[in-house]
């Protein structure tokens, strides 16, 4: 398998933010609807940050948390997911393709490890039945562009091919589709209602949380092409988010669904981990050498870039929300969580190099005005 950051650092698909943008959004309200057209996601706001939750999103990484060995520093995935989902499923008589096919679309994982970056192309759907349409347009198409009815649909059809590019690839990608079809059919449809219902309060938490700093963050979005967003909400993420750009100027960021309003914050630390991982990245690849990179030290350093770079971050706009911030990546990595200061434990748990941790700073000053 890649190493975690190289599979975060991935920016292959937000290479084809100008397709999304191609889209023509159609209206949203109650009973009728004109649902947007792939890519385009439902209710952009023209300025800031909104918070959502979106049950395809959730589906797709459910899918792959419920197939992939998550063996990242940081996981990918809440710890314990999988073995969760499966006693929900268990108690409630559930069997799916999913449970059929996992053994087979595991090993072709295992031998093909570039399908894991497939986790973020439901980001750039407006819903499930869009995204299904094109992927099995794409795969009855064989991948070919030029069998497309419209430039719309040979757009997104590209989009899936740069993921999926080998007929090994779609071929596993049909099985994947057809398996969390029945599975969202079966199961996962009324198990994400039921869990956004019981997380009401916590929803509302978090954008609460989110209305009370977003200020502060402002002027880091802005310098760093940020300034308008999704901040979404997702039930399989854990402290690695995803990040997307899914149209000109408009990103999404999913992060963790915190399961109380008490922990509503968790989903601000995620936020600003996955907000400074491009930064950090270049951090990294500005104080490595050409052979440290090729060796995988650069990915490695990275790992933890991110997350030091988050608590930078956090320092600089919502200094309150420091200490708080690294006892939730101690948590996520399953290290003890110290009852007192937490510093010592974090710098412990994610070192890192003095010329890479102030690169970031000195990064982090510049886009903040600070010098």
């Amino acid at each position: 398998m890649t190493t975690a950051m190289s599979f975060r650092r991935i920016t292959l698909l937000a290479g084809f933010a100008s397709l999304a943008a191609c889209a023509t959004t159609g209206t949203t309200g109650t009973g009728g609807t004109t649902a947007p057209a792939p890519g385009s996601p439902a209710a952009q706001p023209a300025q800031g940050w909104s918070v959502n939750a979106r049950e395809h999103v959730d589906l797709w990484l459910h899918g792959y948390a419920m197939l992939q060995q998550d063996t990242a520093r940081v996981p990918f995935f809440r710890r314990g997911y999988r073995e969760q989902l499966l006693a929900e499923r268990r108690s409630r008589n559930v069997t799916t393709a999913l449970d059929v096919d996992r053994e087979r679309l595991a090993a072709r994982m295992t031998a093909n490890p570039a399908l894991v970056n497939g986790q973020f192309l439901a980001m750039y759907f407006a819903s499930f039945e869009d995204l299904q349409r094109v992927v099995e347009t794409t795969i009855r198409l064989q991948g070919d562009v030029r069998g497309a009815p419209d430039q719309q649909m040979a757009q997104y059809m590209a989009l899936v091919n740069a993921t999926f590019p080998t007929a090994a690839d779609r071929d596993w990608l049909r099985t994947f589709m057809q398996a969390i079809t029945g599975e969202r059919r079966l199961f996962y449809r009324d198990y994400w209602a039921a869990e956004q219902s019981r997380r009401a309060d916590a929803r509302a938490a978090v954008a609460a949380a989110w209305s009370r700093y977003e200020s502060g963050f402002r002027r880091f979005l802005q310098n760093t092409q940020q300034n308008r967003g999704e901040l979404l909400l997702s039930l399989p993420l854990n402290g690695e988010g995803r990040t997307a750009q899914v149209a000109s100027g408009f990103h999404m960021i999913g992060v963790t669904f915190p399961a109380t309003a008490a922990a509503a914050n968790e989903a601000l630390y995620t936020f600003a981990h996955e907000a400074v991982l491009r930064l950090a990245g270049t951090a990294v690849d500005d104080n490595i050498t050409p052979a440290e990179q090729r060796s995988g030290v650069g990915s490695a350093h990275t790992s933890n870039a991110a997350v030091r770079g988050g608590l930078l971050l956090i320092e600089r706009v919502a200094p309150d929300l420091a200490a708080g911030y690294q006892r939730y990546y101690l948590a996520s990595i399953g290290a003890t969580v110290p009852s007192g200061t937490p510093q010592s434990a974090f710098v412990a748990a994610f070192p890192l190099p003095a010329a890479i941790l102030s690169a970031i700073g000195s990064q982090l000053d510049v886009v903040m005005g600070g010098i």
